[in-house]
């Protein structure tokens, strides 16, 4: 499975919205799909899920907000 499609499994799991992934630049941020407790859980599934570790300290929501800048991050990680 690619990381973009394993990112949005992620974030349905999370969020519990099945209408995630229709728009890979939408802000998750602004449209309230992730809030500061959610984003906590899909970090820690990003790196269960691949290996990567994401400091809480160094995390920048503006880097995060899409699925697309997600999908990025975790392929630098990587």
């Amino acid at each position: 499975m690619e990381i973009t499609q394993k990112i949005i499994d992620i974030l349905k799991d999370v969020t519990g919205l099945d209408n995630i992934g229709n728009d890979a630049d939408q802000d998750l941020f602004a449209t309230g799909i992730l809030d500061s407790m959610a984003t906590v859980e899909v970090l820690v599934s990003l790196q269960d899920q691949f290996g990567i570790e994401v400091p809480v300290s160094e995390f920048d929501r503006s880097q995060w907000s899409t699925i697309n800048k997600i999908s990025e991050r975790v392929k630098e990680l990587e």
